[in-house]
Parts: structure tokens; sequence; C-alpha cells
């Protein structure tokens, strides 16, 4: 598991074990990492605004502090099950891993009457979605784009030609029912798409990327869009 993944995992643990809080020992054998590295995690977490309290001594331990739990969240059931539906549909897509947790954390939070009618109408929603891309291969390069890192790849090009790259990955882009990482190749001088299911194995180097924007990947496709628009006004609620 890489950090960013643990320490949202973590996070998620705190949340859950309520003013009963968790031991260091215990996330340790949890997250299978020292005690020392669960302190440097609680520090990073602390760090990024996190309201962590701490109990020393015997039986001490970690926890979040009262009211930094999600507020009740007025979602209707068919909201809900749009949620499920979209992430589990996109399980190639990228940080998809995180979004399962996202959405898990909302349907905890939902009163008992929203959430057993989203789940009997999620009982009727039926997936079938492929995950061409290996769960260590998604990791690195998600690791690589949230950290601005090169990221080392193993790619076989259309024509069944192998190679190894350093990338400094810029986007992740969606078309045609294919996910694409797009960054400037080091081994090309020159910016490319990489289809990932052609991405055999990735990693993430301790190289800083040098800067390329979103600007310099071109102009989009027709119809191209961010994930998320800003400004744009909500939906029709339903």
């Amino acid at each position: 598991m890489k950090r960013t993944e643990r320490l949202h995992a973590m996070s998620e643990m705190l949340r859950r074990s309520g003013a009963r809080g968790i031991s260091a020992e215990r996330l340790a054998r949890e997250f299978h990492v020292s005690v020392r590295t669960v302190k440097r995690d609680i520090d990073a977490l602390e760090n990024s605004g996190a309201p962590i309290w701490a109990q020393p001594g015997p039986g001490g331990g970690y926890g979040l502090a009262a009211g930094a739990t999600l507020p009740p969240v007025t979602f209707s059931p068919t909201q809900a099950v749009a949620l499920m539906a979209a992430v589990s549909a996109a399980a190639d897509a990228p940080y998809a891993d995180l979004a399962h947790a996202g959405v898990r954390k909302i349907l905890d939070v939902l009163d008992p009457l929203t959430r057993r009618k989203a789940e009997a109408l999620a009982d009727r929603v039926w997936i079938n979605a492929e995950q061409p891309t290996s769960r260590a291969t998604r990791s690195a390069l998600e690791t690589a784009m949230a950290e601005q890192k090169v990221a080392r790849i193993s790619y076989v090009s259309g024509a069944g030609v192998a190679t190894t790259r350093d990338v400094e990955p810029v986007l992740f882009a969606a078309t045609n029912g294919q996910w694409y990482l797009i960054g400037w190749c080091r081994l090309r001088d020159a910016m490319r798409w990489f289809k990932l299911s052609r991405i055999e194995r990735a990693s993430v180097t301790s190289l800083a990327c040098t800067g390329y924007t979103v600007a310099e990947v071109g102009e989009p496709p027709a119809g191209a869009r961010p994930v998320y628009e800003r400004g744009l006004p909500d939906s029709t609620k339903r």
C-alpha cells in the first residue's frame, strides 16, 4: 500500500474508532508497518489539518476530535446509487479505490431509512466492469500524478514493441472507452499519450517533474471536460 493510500485508510480507522481511539501498536499491525512509521503518519495527518487527539500512556492511543466526522448528508437513495454505479462502472479509472472509500463514507452517515432504500435499489443495478490495469501499476501512476514525480513505465506499443520510459505525468484522460496517461516522455523528448492497458509495470522514482502543465498537452478532443467543473450550478435534485 502506498503511503498516500495508507494515510487515507488510517484517517478512516481513526474516524471509525470514535471516542475509544486506537493504539499505535494496533495501527502498526493493521498496516504492516512499524510503530515509528505510524507516529510519522500521525504527524503527517496532523500537519495536513486533521484534528487528531493523542492519549499517552498504557491504554492510550489516537483518535479524531469530536465533530471531525461528516455531518448528516442529505442524499436521496437515487443519488447514493448513482454514485455507487458510477464508481463501480469505472473500476479502471484513476483513484477508483479512493472513490469507493468515499462512497462508503457517505453511506455511513446517511440516515437509516435512506440507507436501506439506497441499498435495496443498489441490488437492482449490476456492473460487469473489467479492470485491465493491475492494482500495483495503477497505484504507482496515481501516486506519481498526485506527487508530481517521474514515473518509470514498461510500455507495449500497438505494434507490440516494449520499451521502458521515464514519464512526467501531466493528465489522466478517458476517451472512446479507454483511459490514458498523458505526460512528457523523456525517451522521446515529447508529450505522449499512453494507454493504461498497455502499461505493464510502473514505479514512482524520486525525480521531481519539471513543471509541464495541462495547457501544454494541446487542444483537448471535442467534448472533453474535467471531471469537476468549477462554478457550474447544481443539477436538479431527485
